[in-house]
């Protein structure tokens, strides 16, 4: 099943921080994710406001928690923690559709 990691980056504190973050965490050797959200425009409905959110998809929670506890990633971390005040979580999800799929309804004849 399909897992997702949302990061939410709830204020910018040291934007040099986060700047070296950014950098380290990019481009990562055999990165299996796939960035769905990277700071897109937001509309916030509920809650107070914060700086942005990315989301990348994994095949599965194992290979987003592999990511996460690999060394690159470990080594980029520190920057986020000193720069931001942010949330992180992976959680499973459904699996997207096939694009070969409809999405929602039935084709029906008339």
């Amino acid at each position: 099943m399909t897992a997702y990691l949302i990061l939410f980056v709830e204020e910018i504190v040291d934007r040099d921080e986060m700047a070296t973050y950014a950098l380290k965490a990019r481009g990562m050797p055999g990165a299996p994710a796939k960035p769905l959200i990277v700071y897109g425009r937001k509309l916030v409905m509920e809650g107070p406001d914060f700086e942005g959110v990315a989301m990348l998809a994994f095949a599965d929670l194992e290979e987003a928690r592999a990511w996460y506890e690999s060394p690159h990633y470990q080594e980029a971390l520190p920057h986020r923690l000193r720069g931001a005040r942010s949330r992180l979580v992976i959680v499973e999800g459904n699996d997207p559709p096939s694009e070969a799929q409809p999405h929602s309804r039935q084709a029906t004849s008339e």
